[in-house]
C-alpha cells in the first residue's frame, strides 16, 4: 500500500505537467485559427475552413440558407491562381487531361504554361530548352510523355509489343531507322540516339534484348539515312546529315555554322569519313539510292532543291582524303520553278512531292519500270534521272516507297496504290498490277503509310481513343501478324497500337512502332466534295435518288459468285473475310464479322456440328 501510494503521488506532477503542456498546444492553435480566420476572411467564428465541392466556375451559391454552426461554403477560384496551378502540377499528365475537361475553370487552369513547365521539368529534369511554337512548354512536356519506341517480333513465341528503352536525354521522337544489329533515334533538338541490343540478365537467366541500352551517337543532327532497301543486313553504314561550328580562316577563333554529311559504323557507331559544304548551302534531307559502289546521296535543301553526289561505300574505311562534286539534280535543272518539299527513295528510284502536292519520279532500271508502269515504252536506259510527272487527281500529302510498288496520300485522305500485285500488296482485293495509281476505297484518312518488300501496312485512327494496324500482301514469316498465309486487302493486323503511335517500319524479324505527340503537327486533311465522289452521280432536277450508288449490288454479286466458286467451306470462309476486308465498312463492324466467321471456322473444324454442311451453305 505504501508503494501504490508512492507511485499516485508520483503521477500527480507529471499529469499536471501534461494538462498544462495540452493546454499550451490548444492555445497556440487557437491563436492559428483566429490569424487564419482574421487574414482569408473567409469563415465566421464558429468553425474553420469549409470549402464548397460544386462546380468551381459557377461560384458560391447565394441565397442558402446555412446550418447552424457551420462555416460559409467557398469556391476554389477565391485561393491563389499559382496555389491551384502548383498543386494540380503534381497530377500525372493522364488525370489532369481528364480534370481540364470537367469544366471551363479547371481547363483554363489545367491549360495554363505554368502547369506544363512544371510537368516538363519533372519528366525531363535535364532539358535545357523547352523549345519553340505557340505553346512550347505543354509541347516539350506531350513530346516527353508520350515518346516510345515498341517492337514485336515476327518469330518465337512472345506475340506482343516490347517497349525499348527511352533516354532520358531524348526531346520527344521525331524519326527512328533500324539497322542489322540496332535503332537509331532523332528527337526534336538535333541529338542522334545510339539504342544498342545486349545481352541482359533476367532472373538469372541471359536473355539478348533489342534496344536495351543506349548513348548518344551526335548532336546538331537534322536528318540521317542508310541502305534504302528493307534488308537490314545491308545497312552497314549510317549517314548523318548535320551543322557544325567551322573556322573561318585557319588560325582565328571565328567561326561558322556549316552543314555537312558525316558516315558512322552502325555496327559499333564509330565515325569513319565527313564531307563539310559551303556555308551558303543549307540542307534539310538526306536520302539513299544506287549500288554501294555507286552510291548516290540525295540533298534536299531549304529553297526546294535537289543536290547530289556520289561515293563508295567500299573505300569508306580506308584513312584518305579526297574531293567529291556536287551536282544539281536534272529535277531542279530541267525543272526550276519546282520547289521540292519531301523525297523518299529505294535501291533504284526516287519519288519527290512539291510543295504544291505534285509528285515526280525517277526510276534508274527497266524492271523496276515495268512492275510501276506496266511497259518500257518511255523508259530512257540513257538518262534515267529525266523525273517522270505522275497524273494524280489531288495535291498530295505523303507517299511511300517499296521496291516495286508505291503508296500516296492525298489532301482528302484518299489512299492510291500502284505497281506490282503480285502478292496483293496494294490491298485493291486482287493480284493484278497497276500501271498508274489506284485507290483504296475502303480506307481513308491514315494516319502514315509504309511499303515493304512485297507487303504494305497502314496506321489508322479506328475510333477518338484507340489506332488499329492494317496490313495487307505477303504474310509469310509473321509480315501480318493474324494472317500466316497473307492477303490481297488490307484486314486488321493482331498487334495492340499505341495510343500515340505516328510511325512505323518493319524488317525481317521485327515490326517497330513509333510513339510521339506534337501538338503542333496535324495532317490537314479536307472534306471530298459531293461533286468529286467518285460513284455517285451528280443530282439533277426531276430525278429522284439514284437507285444504286457506287455499284453496290453489281459488287455483292461478283462477291456472291467469288464464294461459290470455293470448293470447301473453310476456303469459302477465308473468302468471306478478305470479302468483309473489301467492303467499306466500321473498324468495328469488320472487327465484328471477323470475330463471328473465326467462331464459325473454329466450330466446323472441331466437328461440333455447329453449321451445316459445305454442300449445303
Amino acid at each position: 500500500m505504501v508503494w501504490e501510494s508512492q507511485q499516485e503521488g508520483g503521477q500527480g506532477p507529471r499529469r499536471q505537467e501534461g494538462r498544462s503542456r495540452e493546454g499550451a498546444i490548444r492555445m497556440v492553435r487557437r491563436s492559428q485559427r483566429r490569424k487564419l480566420q482574421k487574414f482569408t476572411r473567409l469563415c465566421g467564428r464558429e468553425e474553420g475552413l469549409r470549402v464548397k465541392r460544386s462546380c468551381p466556375s459557377c461560384g458560391p451559391e447565394l441565397g442558402v440558407e446555412e446550418k447552424k454552426g457551420k462555416g460559409n461554403p467557398i469556391s476554389i477560384q477565391l485561393f491563389p491562381p499559382e496555389l491551384v496551378e502548383h498543386i494540380i502540377s503534381f497530377l500525372p499528365v493522364r488525370d489532369l487531361v481528364a480534370l481540364g475537361q470537367t469544366c471551363r475553370y479547371f481547363h483554363e487552369v489545367c491549360d495554363a504554361e505554368g502547369v506544363w513547365r512544371r510537368i516538363c521539368r519533372r519528366l525531363s529534369p535535364r532539358l535545357r530548352d523547352q523549345g519553340s511554337g505557340v505553346r512550347p512548354w505543354k509541347r516539350a512536356a506531350i513530346l516527353n510523355y508520350t515518346k516510345g519506341l515498341y517492337f514485336q517480333a515476327f518469330g518465337g513465341r512472345r506475340r506482343c509489343l516490347s517497349k525499348s528503352v527511352a533516354p532520358l536525354l531524348a526531346h520527344g521522337y521525331r524519326r527512328f531507322l533500324p539497322t542489322k544489329d540496332h535503332v537509331f533515334i532523332l528527337d526534336y533538338v538535333g541529338t542522334l540516339f545510339f539504342l544498342k541490343n545486349a545481352l541482359v540478365s533476367t532472373l538469372g537467366q541471359m536473355q539478348w534484348k533489342r534496344a536495351c541500352r543506349y548513348v548518344v551517337l551526335c548532336r546538331g543532327a537534322k536528318d540521317f539515312a542508310s541502305d534504302p532497301r528493307c534488308d537490314t543486313v545491308y545497312r552497314k553504314y549510317l549517314y548523318v546529315l548535320a551543322t557544325r561550328e567551322q573556322q573561318e580562316v585557319v588560325g582565328t577563333t571565328s567561326s561558322r555554322a556549316c552543314d555537312c554529311v558525316e558516315v558512322y559504323l552502325q555496327s559499333s557507331g564509330q565515325r569513319v569519313f565527313k564531307m563539310t559544304f559551303h556555308h551558303s548551302m543549307t540542307f534539310k534531307q538526306i536520302v539513299l539510292v544506287g549500288q554501294e559502289t555507286q552510291r548516290a546521296l540525295l540533298l534536299l535543301t531549304e529553297e526546294g532543291k535537289i543536290y547530289s553526289l556520289v561515293v563508295n561505300e567500299t573505300q569508306l574505311d580506308q584513312p584518305r582524303s579526297y574531293t567529291v562534286q556536287l551536282a544539281l539534280r536534272k529535277v531542279s535543272h530541267y525543272l526550276p520553278h519546282l520547289r521540292v518539299a519531301c523525297m523518299t527513295s529505294n535501291q533504284s528510284s526516287t519519288l519527290y512531292v512539291t510543295d504544291q502536292g505534285e509528285v515526280y519520279f525517277e526510276v534508274h532500271t527497266p524492271g523496276v519500270y515495268r512492275d510501276l508502269f506496266g511497259t518500257l515504252q518511255a523508259f530512257d536506259p540513257l538518262d534515267q534521272q529525266m523525273p517522270l510527272a505522275l497524273s494524280l487527281p489531288a495535291k498530295i500529302l505523303f507517299c511511300a516507297l517499296g521496291y516495286n510498288h508505291l503508296g500516296l496520300v492525298d489532301e482528302f485522305g484518299r489512299i492510291f496504290m500502284q505497281g506490282n500485285n503480285r502478292y496483293g500488296q496494294l490491298g485493291t482485293g486482287d493480284k493484278m498490277d497497276r500501271g498508274e495509281p489506284t485507290q483504296v476505297r475502303y480506307l481513308q484518312r491514315p494516319i502514315t503509310l509504309w511499303c515493304g518488300l512485297n507487303h504494305s501496312l497502314v496506321l489508322s485512327q479506328s475510333s477518338e481513343f484507340s489506332k488499329e494496324l492494317l496490313g495487307c500482301g505477303c504474310g509469310a514469316g509473321g509480315r501480318l501478324p493474324g494472317w500466316p498465309k497473307g492477303s490481297a486487302s488490307f484486314v486488321k493486323l493482331q498487334v495492340k497500337v499505341p495510343l500515340c503511335a505516328c510511325a512505323l517500319c518493319a524488317t525481317r524479324e521485327c515490326l517497330y512502332i513509333l510513339s510521339s505527340h506534337d501538338i503542333e503537327q496535324h495532317t490537314p486533311y479536307r472534306d471530298l466534295p459531293a461533286s468529286r465522289v467518285v460513284g455517285i452521280p451528280e443530282p439533277s432536277l426531276g430525278t429522284g435518288a439514284p437507285q444504286d450508288p457506287g455499284g453496290t449490288a453489281q459488287a455483292c454479286e461478283e462477291y456472291l459468285s467469288q464464294i461459290h466458286s470455293c470448293h470447301t467451306l473453310q476456303d469459302r470462309m477465308e473468302k468471306m473475310k478478305e470479302i468483309v476486308g473489301w467492303m467499306p465498312l466500321m473498324a468495328a463492324q469488320k472487327d465484328f464479322f471477323w470475330e463471328a466467321l473465326d467462331m464459325l471456322q473454329k466450330a466446323e473444324g472441331g466437328g461440333g456440328g455447329v453449321g451445316p454442311p459445305a454442300s449445303e451453305t
